[in-house]
Order: C-alpha cells, then sequence, then structure tokens
C-alpha cells in the first residue's frame, strides 16, 4: 500500500530532523529509503516501490522477511516469561546452546550476548583471563588481517583491519596487530594461489615471532574476508594458520558472524577447512535478524579453567539483553526453518548458479575479478584490467545505483582502505526462489552491459 506523498515528505522530515544514521554521510538531496514491509527476498518502502534486498539488510535475514513463525516463536515466549538475566538460566538458551553444540560437532561451552561486536569483546576478554590462569599471563596481543571487520566497540574495532572505520576514533586499545590478507587475485605474477596462499599464512608466523611469541594470546579471522571484500582463501591457508597456532599455543578465534547459518553452503564457513577452533563467534543468521541475539562459543577444555575456586577466576563479564528468552525462541526456530527448507543446501545451489551465469561478467573491461563461497558473492571493480587499478568510488557508485533503479538492492566493501573500496557485494536471502536468483542475474547482466 502506498503512502501519500505529503504522507512521505513529512516522515522524511521527521526522519531528518531526529534520526542518526549508521554510517551514512549526510547528503541533503538523498535522504534514506523508508522501508514499509519485506516478503521473502523482496522490501517495500512508504511509495511501494519493490527492491529484492540482495545484501539481506546487513548480510543477515538468511531466511528471508514476513516470517509469521518466528513473530509467533518471539511472542508466544514473551508471555510466558519476556526477560531472565543469564545470570540464571531459560529453557531456550538451554535447548539452543545444545542445538548449536549438535550443529559445530560438541565439545563447546555457549556464551550469550546481542551482537557481533559483543561476541568478540567476549572472546578476546576470556582468551586473555584463560591465558592468565593458565600460567602464561604475558599472553594479551591479537592478530588480525588488513581489510577484515570484527566489529564497532573498541575492542572489536581494535580488531578490525580497516583504516577508514578506525580513522578518528584513535588510539584505540592496545595489543592488535595485523597482517597482510590472502587477496588472491593480487598475488604476485607467476605465483600459484596455493603458493601465495601459504605465504600469506607464514606471516602469521612472522608477526608471532617477532612480537615475542609468548605475548600472543589469539588469532581472529573470519573463514572468508566478507565486508572487506569477498577475499575467499584456499583451503591450505585456513589449515596453516591452524597449524601455526596450535604449534605456539595460541588460540583460534573463528568469526562466523557473517560467514555462519548456511551463508557460504555449509552451517558455518569454518566448516569448509576441516578445523577446529578453540573460540567461535556467531550472530546475523542465528535469528535471521528478527530479534538482537550473539554468541561466543569455546572450547569446553577452555572453559574448566574458569572453574577453579580461586579469587576472581570466573568471567566477570555481563550482557543485559544477551540471551534474552524471545530472541533464543526465535533463534530455535529459525534453525528449524534452515534445516526443514534445507536452506544450506540451498545457499550451496544457488551459489553455483549465480557464480556461474554471472562468469561472462569477467570479460567486462571493468571486471577484474569475480568470487565468493555459497551465496555470497563479490565483484571486484578496476579501471583497467591489466594494472588492476581499484575502480573509482563514481563508478561503483553508479553501478550500485543503476541496480537499484532496476529493483535490485547491492552492496559495496564500503569504508575500508581509503581507494579500494571497489568490491560490489551481493549477499541474498537463502530462501530465494528461483525466480529471485533470475532477476538478480537479469540486472546485473544489465547494468553492467549498460555500464
Amino acid at each position: 500500500m502506498k503512502t501519500a506523498k505529503t504522507d512521505v515528505s513529512s516522515l522524511i522530515e521527521k526522519d531528518r530532523a531526529n534520526v542518526w544514521h549508521h554510517i551514512s554521510p549526510y547528503i541533503e538531496e538523498k535522504p534514506p529509503m523508508v522501508i514499509q514491509s519485506g516478503q521473502g527476498a523482496w522490501i517495500t518502502d512508504h511509495q511501494g516501490n519493490r527492491y529484492l534486498d540482495g545484501m539481506s539488510g546487513l548480510w543477515c535475514v538468511n531466511v528471508g522477511y514476513g516470517r509469521e513463525e518466528l513473530a509467533k516463536a518471539a511472542y508466544d515466549q514473551m508471555v510466558e516469561m519476556a526477560y531472565v538475566p543469564m545470570t540464571q538460566s531459560h529453557v531456550p538458551a538451554i535447548e539452543l546452546a545444545e542445538k548449536l553444540n549438535d550443529l559445530l560437532g560438541g565439545g563447546y561451552m555457549i556464551f550469550y550476548s546481542n551482537s557481533g561486536s559483543d561476541a568478540n569483546e567476549v572472546a578476546f576478554k576470556l582468551a586473555r583471563q584463560f591465558h592468565q590462569q593458565n600460567g602464561e599471563p604475558s599472553r594479551f596481543k591479537f592478530l588480525s588481517r588488513h581489510r577484515a571487520y570484527h566489529g564497532s566497540s573498541m575492542g572489536a574495532l581494535s580488531a578490525t583491519g580497516q583504516a577508514l572505520r578506525k580513522f578518528k576514533y584513535e588510539p584505540l586499545a592496545p595489543g592488535f596487530l595485523h597482517v597482510s590478507p590472502p587477496d588472491s587475485y593480487r598475488r604476485p605474477a607467476g605465483m600459484s594461489v596455493e603458493d601465495y596462499n601459504i605465504m600469506r599464512a607464514e606471516e602469521f608466523e612472522q608477526k608471532i615471532i617477532w612480537e615475542q611469541k609468548e605475548t600472543i594470546a589469539g588469532i581472529i579471522m573470519e573463514p572468508l574476508i566478507t565486508g572487506g571484500g569477498i577475499l575467499t582463501p584456499h583451503p591450505v591457508y585456513v589449515e596453516k594458520v591452524q597449524e601455526i597456532c596450535r604449534k605456539y599455543g595460541i588460540l583460534l578465534i573463528i568469526d562466523e558472524v557473517i560467514c555462519g547459518f548456511g551463508r557460504t553452503g555449509k552451517y558455518f564457513g569454518h566448516q569448509h577447512f576441516g578445523i577446529k577452533p578453540d573460540i567461535i563467534t556467531m550472530a546475523k543468521g542465528l535469528t535471521s535478524a528478527y530479534l538482537p541475539l550473539s554468541v561466543t562459543a569455546v572450547r569446553k577444555d577452555i572453559y574448566e579453567t574458569f572453574k577453579n575456586s580461586a579469587e576472581n577466576s570466573h568471567f566477570r563479564h555481563v550482557n543485559t539483553f544477551g540471551g534474552n528468552p524471545a530472541a533464543c525462541a526465535v533463534a530455535l526456530k529459525n534453525l528449524e526453518i534452515i534445516e526443514r527448507e534445507r536452506l544450506v543446501e540451498r545457499s550451496e545451489l544457488l551459489g553455483a548458479r549465480l557464480q556461474a551465469e554471472l562468469a561472462e561478467l569477467k570479460e567486462h573491461p571493468h571486471v577484474g575479478d569475480i568470487r565468493g563461497l555459497g551465496f555470497l558473492l563479490g565483484i571486484e571493480m578496476v579501471e583497467n584490467k591489466e594494472t588492476k587499478e581499484p575502480a573509482s568510488a563514481e563508478r561503483v557508485a553508479s553501478l550500485i545505483a543503476a541496480c537499484k533503479k532496476e529493483g535490485l538492492i547491492i552492496g559495496k566493501n564500503g569504508d575500508t582502505v581509503e581507494g579500494s573500496n571497489n568490491v560490489l557485494t551481493l549477499s541474498p536471502p537463502l530462501s530465494c526462489t528461483d525466480d529471485d536468483v533470475e532477476f538478480i542475474i537479469s540486472v546485473l547482466k544489465k547494468v553492467f552491459t549498460e555500464l
């Protein structure tokens, strides 16, 4: 149902007067979209314009919009018991922890928070405390990759390797160091993808040695760098990083905030690589964003070091809304939907189709690379295919605008590194129909033809 033009203008005026929008520059002639409703993969604004949401909101609405089952699960739980702090417990939290452990292959304790940033903050705090209580108090530093994103709170932002996200907020938390990402597209000429990825993994070991191995608490990384440009590693890279962690007694923290819950074609992205992380963080697709919830899953033997009776040996962290009963109930129902509709397998299938159908775009003079895993795709735009010079901000913006004009919302690796915000991103709902995917493909082919 369309809203009258005067009503829309009034809404925009009220928005401009009262709402401070996330990570968005103020542009007077470009007001925000006012979203009215969503169904399946589609959203509708207050003027009745429909768009296929090719980014699932912020990489998170995995089962699509308008799921009445999820609304009912929240309602029923709120009526029965709306709130329990996780200093105690409740049935949905218990059942969800058991379900997540099953999906992870067992052996973890589940700590609840309410956002991906929170989940990573928990990981950093408990890793430092673990080493303290394990007789290695000098371990406090964390290694991550340039271009990676791990959150916006001060610790998580310190781990983030995106200079533009940090600019004007520094100095941040000490003890966070970065190495080069596995950007296979920009590997040295003549070097194989496998050799390049081994070289990049070994950079972690060099950093560990240079920083004094007894000072390193953990390495945090996504299975593939998502918001920083869909940088997809060769399996040997992930295996090598785990090997390095084991060699030096360093905790491996895998950030599954975006990659989890079917996005990559498996329940969790790290399951593509046959590793067993020490700590796993997750959010977004856990509830398909219907309610805020995140998890830090911790290996049980790490948890055991927090059970002794020494003073202050327990984990002294609390989150008011973490593990909210309604959010846990929604997560359980969300996982039921994912399993019932085989959305993990669907993600793998749709992702393969998307890559196959769009492969011809690699011949476009401004497309340098197309990459992804599961239903997650990145298109790297360049000014020159030979030099691989990143595409200008204007070129990238014009293509995103052209897609929106055709009814498709896509994203980019915004506010990453100055001059390198040139990767178009796609992360559609896993519940997309075949017609939805055909629409995505047809729009992209059309706008690239006209570019």
